[in-house]
């Protein structure tokens, strides 16, 4: 078991794990924007998603925000930094989830032909998304 824990430790460079916090840290970030301008209220996929944990829409956001960015401090700071085996899956899980996110906010602005709660900071966790992937890419697995 100490040696799968070694390994795995060795494939998760210094740079893809410091990538990673950057990437949580501009999710913060991001969440911050979309809260300010109130994504909740226009974007229909963040108002269900914030009715599914409260009747009120802002605590429902907020709540979801605050769990996903605290998942992502959690994961950095226990599976990444300690070079779990889950460590390169949730790195994973997250490269996916933060470029459609960095994608996504920019083409609903121009299909909507208007501002996105979120489009100001989408390009930026699109570029560390990328950044995190071709680190993680560069230190394959097995």
């Amino acid at each position: 078991m100490a040696r799968g824990f070694y390994d795995a430790h060795k494939r998760i460079s210094h740079k893809a794990s410091i990538a990673f916090l950057v990437l949580v840290i501009a999710q913060a970030t991001h969440s911050v924007e979309e809260y300010l301008f109130r994504l909740y209220e226009v974007f229909p996929p963040a108002r269900f998603v914030s009715g599914l944990i409260s009747t009120d829409l802002r605590t429902g956001f907020i709540a979801f925000n605050v769990a996903f960015v605290t998942f992502g401090f959690w994961c950095y700071a226990i599976p990444v930094r300690k070079g779990m085996p889950a460590a390169l899956l949730l790195m994973w899980f997250w490269v996916v989830v933060e470029i459609l996110n960095g994608i996504g906010h920019p083409v609903i602005s121009i299909i909507e032909r208007s501002y996105i709660p979120g489009t100001a900071t989408a390009p930026v966790l699109l570029i560390i998304a990328l950044y995190l992937l071709i680190q993680i890419v560069k230190h394959p697995v097995g």
